[in-house]
Parts: structure tokens; C-alpha cells; sequence
């Protein structure tokens, strides 16, 4: 029998028990990655024991990204990659989560005879009965519509280091891009309550966390569909002066719905970093119509202006996909001459991916692969050299750094407010008895493509 998270071995005078551990791989965005720490607080408090140690494990969940092909690829080798620990290990069950789950269950199924079970995003409550199910040999689909959102009264197993950790505003997205499948696997968005929010951030500093990044698939949509308006102004006014917090970052943020209330309120408050995620996707007009995106090449070039003048010393980061259907020559050169206007301090520039069920992947005027890569490493090129330029106006200066790790003897990485965890660069310094968490004055002295060099400077007194 099965208790909770307790295996019972039955032999000699009697059962034998054993506590069931779980580990769970989370692949994605950060919004993926607060529920898979949502799923393990779940089934901590179910009493099964969390292992990071894949071959320790008796339940394996991989918790899955289908956002585009890459991830849909790396996804399905990931969960390859774990079944040998079926066969020569000790994992008793393999399950499969998120946004894979919800959009090819079925398929995945019959490809995959080795996964035991799969749920989707809306199933996070239930994951403790779903791995006792597969625990018992009982083979489990549980993909339902996703609409889960949890609160402050969820319990939560930080997967970031001690000093920082997300919180996710909303889940969901309306915006309904022409490229893009989110809706279909996130559902449509859906805001937490303000006061919920503010109790997590709350308990999050008590527990020593410095650095919270409020994030969602659209998180300056936050609030329009509770409160009938844009709140997170009203939210950053709130949460800044909780005790403890040093940074507050706002990430994944959808440029038709930045307001001039919401510079207002980054301007007004220090802890707010001067960093933004802008996703802006493309530079021409037709383009970005044929994208559903609801903002011209005219409003994001006044955003920006509105964002450095009022935030001096902004570093922005944004998303563009090149070889879009219909992207022509000339269309692609507007991207160019608009990343060489902005500047922006970082970029991901990304190939488009074809996905079914989308107005864009319907469309007939495909961009052909080879001439997507080599748009790619253009515009990659180009940003390369604009970063190397803002790095270096860097150097010589003293700036306030989160210290992350030391990676040897006197030798440390961290990061200042103008670069974001797990997707920017670092500061490379050297320095002396530090610790992660810690904070550090750091003179830059050098500096590359995407990360600084310097050297701890001790203040006398």
C-alpha cells in the first residue's frame, strides 16, 4: 500500500517504508519555473522527499516548455534523456507537465509508452494524487483547461539561489500574436489578487530574498481583467516599501501596455531597477500588424525616449524574430537600421518557428530556413558590436553589486541592477571574504561583449 508520500516494501514480519523522492526538471521561462516550485511545495507537504539528484529518484517530472520547436525539441530529449533511469535506476515513474502536456498529450502518449503519466498547467493542484496514481501502475492523462493561478497561500520550494526569487502577477495571455500558441496553452490571462501578492513578496523578504522580478506572460497587463485598469503602478507603489526588498524588476513587459503612470511609479521608487524587458518582436509597421502586436515602430521609438528620459541610465533588454513570414529584404533592413538607432543594451534576436494552429503559420509567404539562419547571425552581429560599445562606457565606473558566487579563490561573479538573472551577463570582480547575497562596491575595469571585469573596493571606515 501507499500512504501519502510513504512506499511501503512488504517482506519478512512485515511492510518496510520508504519515503518516495521526487525530482522535477523545469525547462522554459521563469513563469514555468514558479510552478514547478508551486508542484514541489505540493508534494513536500504530501511527504514525499525532494532529491536533486535525478538518479536518486523514484518519481521523475519533467516539467515541460512548447512555447517553439527548439523547446519543443529539447523537451522531448530531456524526457529521453530520463527514461534510462527507468531502466537502470531507481525511478518507478516518469510524468510529463506543463505546456508540452497541454498541447500533445495524446501523441505523446503513443510516442512515449515509457511516460507513466501527464498533466497539464492547470492540474499543479493535483500533482500529489497524480504521482500516487502512477505510483500504484495506473497510467494518467490529466490535461483539463488551464487555468490554475496560484496565490500566497501555496506552498513554495525556491529553486533560485537565497537572494533572489520570482513572483508571477498573472498567468495567461489575451494578446493573441500571430506567431505565437501561449493562449492556447496558458489560457486566457487571468491577475492575482493585489493583497496576495503583496502577502508573497512580504513572506519572500522575511526569508531573506533581496531581489524580487515580477513577472507574467504580459505584466503590465496586470490587473485590467480583476480591476477593470492597469494596476501595476498601484502595485509598485505598494511593494517597495517592504522591508528587506533592495530590488524590485519587472520583466516580460508588453510595450502597448507600458503607461506613463507606470514610468511615473519606476521613477519614483529606488528600488525599482533601472532594467526593463521590452519584447518588441520586429521594426516594421506591417509586419507587426500581421503579428496582432498592437503597437506602431512610431509609439515603441517614443517609448523608449519616454522610458531613458525619465530613468536615466535604463538598460533595456528586448526579444525581435527575424525571417517572420513575409519578412522581406527591405523588412529586415528596417530591423538593422532600428537596432542601430535604439542601442539597446541587450537583445535576443530569435528565428522564427513555425507552429501549427497559428495565423503565422498558416501564412503562405514562408522565409526559407537558410535565409532565417543568416538574418539570424546579421543581426546578431550588429548588437554584438553595440553591446561592446555601451560595456565599455563602463569602464572606470563604481557601481553596487549582488554578489552570486565565487567560481574560485578571490575570483566572483554577480550582478548590478542592469542585468537580469539567468539571461543576462555578469560582473566578474575580484575581491575578498565575500559570500552569496552579499553586496560589494565594484570599480569596473574591463569589459567584453557581455560581461564586466572589475575590482572590490574597500571604503575606509
Amino acid at each position: 500500500m501507499r500512504e501519502r508520500g510513504v512506499l511501503f516494501v512488504c517482506g519478512g514480519k512485515g511492510g518496510k517504508a520508504l519515503t518516495v523522492k521526487v525530482n522535477i526538471t523545469s525547462l522554459g521561462c521563469a513563469k514555468n519555473r514558479v510552478d514547478t516550485e508551486v508542484m514541489l511545495g505540493l508534494l513536500r507537504d504530501a511527504g514525499y522527499e525532494i532529491t536533486h539528484r535525478e538518479e536518486d529518484a523514484h518519481v521523475l517530472i519533467v516539467n515541460t516548455c512548447g512555447f517553439i520547436l527548439p523547446a519543443k525539441e529539447e523537451s522531448i530529449n530531456t524526457i529521453l534523456e530520463l527514461v534510462r533511469f527507468k531502466e537502470s535506476g531507481k525511478c518507478q515513474a516518469l510524468l510529463v507537465a506543463g505546456c508540452l502536456s497541454q498541447g500533445y498529450s495524446d501523441d505523446l502518449a503513443k510516442e512515449l509508452p515509457e511516460v507513466d503519466g501527464f498533466l497539464g498547467p492547470g492540474e499543479v493542484p493535483k500533482v500529489a494524487s497524480i504521482v500516487a496514481n502512477v505510483l500504484q501502475g495506473k497510467k494518467t492523462i490529466q490535461v483539463g483547461q488551464p487555468d490554475f493561478l496560484y496565490d500566497h497561500t501555496m506552498p513554495r520550494v525556491l529553486s533560485t539561489p537565497f537572494h533572489y526569487a520570482y513572483v508571477k502577477v498573472a498567468d495567461g495571455c489575451d494578446n493573441r500574436c500571430g506567431f505565437c500558441m501561449i493562449p492556447n496553452l496558458r489560457g486566457p490571462f487571468r491577475s492575482r489578487e493585489e493583497d496576495s501578492v503583496f502577502q508573497e513578496v512580504q513572506s519572500l523578504t522575511e526569508r531573506g530574498i533581496q531581489e524580487i522580478l515580477l513577472i507574467a506572460q504580459d505584466t503590465t497587463r496586470y490587473g485590467l481583467d480583476r480591476y477593470g485598469d492597469f494596476r501595476l503602478p498601484q502595485l509598485i507603489r505598494r511593494l517597495a516599501p517592504i522591508d528587506g526588498l533592495k530590488w524590485l524588476r519587472l520583466m516580460y513587459c508588453y510595450p502597448a501596455h507600458f503607461t506613463p503612470e507606470l514610468i511615473e511609479a519606476m521613477a519614483a521608487e529606488p528600488k525599482v531597477c533601472r532594467y526593463v524587458d521590452l519584447p518588441l518582436q520586429h521594426a516594421d509597421d506591417e509586419l507587426l500588424r500581421s503579428m496582432n502586436r498592437r503597437s506602431s515602430v512610431a509609439e515603441i521609438r517614443q517609448l523608449v525616449k519616454d522610458l531613458r528620459a525619465n530613468l536615466p541610465g535604463m538598460a533595456i533588454r528586448s526579444s525581435f524574430i527575424v525571417g517572420l513570414p513575409g519578412e522581406t529584404e527591405e523588412k529586415f533592413q528596417r530591423l538593422l537600421d532600428f537596432l542601430e538607432e535604439m542601442r539597446f543594451d541587450r537583445v535576443g534576436v530569435f528565428t522564427y518557428s513555425r507552429e501549427e494552429d497559428t495565423p503565422a503559420g498558416r501564412h503562405l509567404d514562408q522565409v526559407p530556413d537558410e535565409v532565417k539562419e543568416e538574418r539570424f547571425h546579421r543581426a546578431m552581429t550588429l548588437q554584438q558590436a553595440i553591446s561592446r560599445s555601451i560595456q565599455q562606457e563602463w569602464v572606470g565606473r563604481t557601481i553596487p553589486v549582488l554578489v552570486e558566487e565565487e567560481v574560485s579563490p578571490g575570483l566572483y561573479r554577480g550582478r548590478s541592477e542592469r542585468e537580469a538573472p539567468e539571461v543576462d551577463g555578469f560582473i566578474e570582480f575580484k575581491g575578498k571574504d565575500l559570500m552569496s547575497g552579499q553586496w560589494a562596491k565594484v570599480k569596473i575595469t574591463s569589459a567584453d561583449d557581455y560581461d564586466l571585469m572589475g575590482e572590490e573596493i574597500n571604503e575606509p571606515g
